[in-house]
């Protein structure tokens, strides 16, 4: 099995590409399924849970031609089956976003219960009920979502909490609904937006994307579309924390900086300079680091999946902070990583309490889920001496060349598959 093999202590410096979002490009497939025309999306990232999804839809009917890395040509004008189960969908998260796409189109859907990461409680309770406001009746059985409807009819939907898969789901949906729906306490973040960009380019009628109240006027049908994907918010936030870890000064491209403001607000308060400019973010880390406290929200407040990332940073800061995780329950799994490098945090629920210690030390670490997986990395890329990252395959998941990237700007990271390969990067590196 591939690990990452790593010396650390190196700054990292130079400039790093950013890549189409993830988070995006997952709903935005989904949704290509609602048209019996030809779809052209471009920026999409080369990722294990793109290609899953893609492998998912092409199991089904849908024609995929990938017409370059990042670009692929959709056709769903022949899909045969409305039931979305092979063992691969059920890996990841998204897999629910074709519910939504496929009730909305044919009133009727059958999509394994959804994987991904173990990171607490992502309850779809709010899907249903959105599900159920449009006209369909919801059932789970099998291990199946089961959704079907004899039409489906616009409402006025008030989300309990605010749910960015439950938004992205109704959103799908209602396109396709008779009259008109309103979703009360939607989700703002980018890559509903991004999704209701390209629900509109190809003839819906959505406003209001972006803010806490959406408005959908159900259409017909919809029509083909050429489409580039927003940068990922994410890629970008973890590259920005990977200057501030390693003491280095990295310029990030291919950005949105108003997607950004969260995660630069608290690289200012940690002590980096950071500059900004149309489409690209400079992070540099040249002061030891302040502490803060931070608390994750939905968009536009501190993201979740940024987590990780910062609390490795504040676990070098010299100081006490504070990290509370609102969003996911069991997102502080890591944690015990980052002890073996020597951190001091302690974990109270959903509380971190951390006391910096100045700097890490190589051990044997496993990545428990993609971000934090992520966060390890540049964490032992920071360390005294060498470390062994297992189970990569969460990071592999959802950052394309991330290796490769971080070797550009003067990481000594390599992949390596048992102790022998291990041991001869260390005589290679030492």
């Amino acid at each position: 099995m591939e690990r990452y093999a790593i010396k650390g202590g190196n700054p990292l410096v130079g400039e790093v590409e950013i890549g189409g979002a993830k988070n995006a490009a997952l709903p935005i497939l989904a949704a290509s399924t609602m048209t019996n025309e030809t779809v052209y999306i471009d920026n999409m990232p080369d990722v294990r849970d793109i290609n899953v999804m893609l492998s998912a839809m092409k199991d089904i009917g849908v024609l995929e031609e990938r017409t370059g890395r990042h670009q692929v040509t959709l056709n769903a004008g022949n899909i045969h089956s409305l039931v979305v189960e092979n063992d691969s969908i059920k890996k990841i998260r998204a897999s629910y976003y074709l519910v939504g796409a496929l009730l909305g189109k044919y009133h009727h859907a059958e999509v394994a219960l959804p994987g991904g990461c173990d990171i607490g409680c992502r309850a779809i309770d709010q899907h249903i009920k959105g599900f159920k406001a449009l006209g369909a009746e919801v059932v789970i059985e099998h291990g199946l979502i089961k959704a079907k409807a004899e039409n489906l009819v616009g409402n006025h939907i008030y989300m309990d909490c605010v749910s960015v898969g439950a938004t992205i789901n109704i959103l799908m949906a209602a396109t396709l609904a008779e009259g008109t729906t309103i979703i009360e306490n939607a989700a703002k973040e980018p890559h509903v937006v991004d999704l209701a960009n390209f629900l509109n380019s190809m003839g819906a009628r959505i406003k209001g994307a972006g803010t806490d109240v959406i408005r959908v006027k159900g259409v017909t049908k919809l029509h083909g579309s050429e489409y580039t994907i927003i940068p990922d918010q994410i890629e970008a936030g973890t590259f920005m924390f990977a200057a501030a870890i390693t003491k280095g000064d990295i310029l990030v491209k291919n950005v949105i900086p108003k997607h950004l403001e969260s995660i630069t607000a608290k690289l200012l308060e940690i002590g980096c300079e950071v500059e900004e400019s149309d489409d690209c973010m400079r992070v540099v880390a040249s002061k030891p680091l302040k502490t803060t406290h931070v608390k994750t929200l939905p968009y536009p407040g501190y993201p979740t999946d940024m987590q990780p990332q910062i609390t490795t940073a504040l676990a070098m800061a010299q100081g006490t902070s504070i990290v509370t995780d609102t969003i996911f329950e069991n997102r502080f799994k890591y944690v015990d990583e980052l002890i073996k490098m020597g951190a001091n945090i302690k974990v109270e629920g959903t509380t971190a309490i951390i006391d910096g210690v100045g700097h890490f030390t190589g051990a044997t670490i496993s990545a428990p889920d993609l971000r934090a997986g992520a966060a390890l990395v540049l964490a032992a890329l920071s360390a005294d001496g060498f470390t062994l990252v297992e189970d990569i395959q969460y990071i592999e998941r959802g950052y394309e060349d991330f290796p490769e990237k971080l070797q550009s700007l003067g990481a000594q990271i390599e992949f390596v598959e048992n102790e022998r390969d291990f041991q001869k990067f260390q005589l290679k590196t030492g």
